[in-house]
């Protein structure tokens, strides 16, 4: 559970991020934390584990069905955020999506 709450608190350093991926549903893992996720390039689950023998961290992002389609590993803390966003939510167009998306000008 405190590792859950760590990287929770990672994610919200970020807050605006994590809400832009409509982070959803958060479930504590004895070493980690998942959650659901509503992003433009992937929808799914993303789970967070603590490597404590490399003192890293793995992310790992499941489809709807709970399969595995991709895993990153060796994950430093400071880099959490950025690499679930490049996942989740940056496309090659990610600032003309947001404003078309949201109707801004």
């Amino acid at each position: 559970m405190e590792m859950a709450k760590y990287i929770y608190s990672i994610l919200k350093t970020q807050l605006m991020v994590m809400h832009s991926w409509a982070f959803n549903s958060p479930v504590a893992l004895p070493n980690g934390l998942q959650f659901q996720v509503e992003g433009f390039k992937f929808k799914g689950y993303v789970k967070i584990t603590y490597n404590q023998g490399k003192d890293l961290f793995e992310i790992s992002l499941f489809n709807c069905q709970m399969v595995i389609v991709k895993k990153i590993e060796d994950v430093f803390f400071d880099e959490i955020v950025e690499k679930i966003d490049n996942e989740v939510e940056k496309v090659p167009d990610y600032e003309n999506r947001v404003k078309n998306e949201y109707s801004l000008m």
